[in-house]
Formats: C-alpha cells, sequence, structure tokens
C-alpha cells in the first residue's frame, strides 16, 4: 500500500531513503549548503513526546533526517517483545511527518556509521540524554558541528504506553 505524504519539500529524493539515496541526498544537500539536522531512534509507537521532540529539531535546520533502528536492533535495545511495529511501518510513519523530511533504517548498535555518512551540521537527542552521552558527538564537534539534548516531557514514553494498555 502506497502512502501519500505531505507535500515533499525535497522531491528529488524520497521520503525513507536507503544507503544509496541516503548518500546522494546528503551530498546534495551539503553543496547547497542545506543545514542537516540528525537524530535517531525505535520510534516503536509514536506519541506527543516524539511529536514535540521531532518538531523543536526540524527548527535547528533545514532538513531533518531520522535514523531509524532496525527490527532486529530494537530487540537487542528494548528486548524480545519489542518492537511493536515492523521497522519499514515505523519509518514510513515518521516520513509522513511535516517535520521529518527523511528517514532511514540502520541495523548497527548505534548510529555512529550513519552519522558520519552524512556530517550533519547538528546531531540531537532528546532531553533524556546528556550531551556528551549523545553518540557521535565527538565526531559532530570535531568540525565544528552542534550537539543539542532537546526538551523531554516527563511521564511520556513508548515503554510507559506499553504498560498502561496492558492494566
Amino acid at each position: 500500500m502506497a502512502l501519500t505524504y505531505l507535500k515533499n519539500p525535497m522531491p528529488e529524493f524520497p521520503r525513507v531513503l536507503n544507503s544509496e539515496t541516503l548518500s546522494k541526498a546528503v551530498s546534495h544537500y551539503h553543496s547547497e549548503n542545506k543545514k542537516i539536522v540528525f537524530t535517531n531512534g525505535c520510534f516503536d509507537l509514536l506519541h506527543i513526546g516524539h511529536i514535540t521532540y521531532l518538531e523543536e529539531a526540524k527548527k535547528l535546520g533545514d532538513v531533518l533526517i531520522v535514523g531509524v533502528n532496525t527490527d532486529d536492533s530494537v530487540k537487542k535495545l528494548k528486548g524480545p517483545s519489542r518492537p511493536i511495529q515492523n521497522e519499514k511501518d515505523r519509518a514510513e510513519i515518521l516520513a509522513a511527518l511535516k517535520a521529518v523530511d527523511h528517514c532511514v533504517l540502520f541495523s548497527e548498535e548505534t548510529p555512529l556509521t550513519l552519522i558520519q555518512n552524512i556530517k550533519p551540521n547538528t546531531l540531537v537527542k532528546g532531553g533524556d540524554w546528556k550531551t556528551h552521552q549523545i553518540v557521535g558527538s565527538d565526531f559532530v564537534l570535531s568540525y565544528g558541528g552542534s550537539v543539542k539534548s532537546l526538551n523531554f516531557v516527563d511521564g511520556i514514553s513508548t515503554s510507559a504506553l506499553i504498560n498502561k494498555s496492558k492494566n
């Protein structure tokens, strides 16, 4: 089933990128001096905390690229009962958001290789991360990029939603 998105602000590239289209898109954005913001996560059950965080991230640059953990990496991080939604669906749902320009799946334990390939101007994570704990922060700071820990909506998390649904 093909999803219809809001108007793609970057029509020359798909909303969900693979490694080949990611490389082309990133080269294009860097050549046009677009400010790239990168973040990553599982985004298993989308909630208001994710939305506010992604909207805040988008305000920091021209292009927001979101790295999405594959199903296997989510299982390693969150346990055998996760993810709730498969990787393709999670990427498509995120890509349909107005704040998100592109999503790309990654299967590594951390997004460091992805960050090195993208070379974002700004690297962000949620407020539950201190900037020095953010994977790739040293790399991004080494070339003059910035690293930010964004606002965190207390009490809102995928784990909390899952637990609430069980009760």
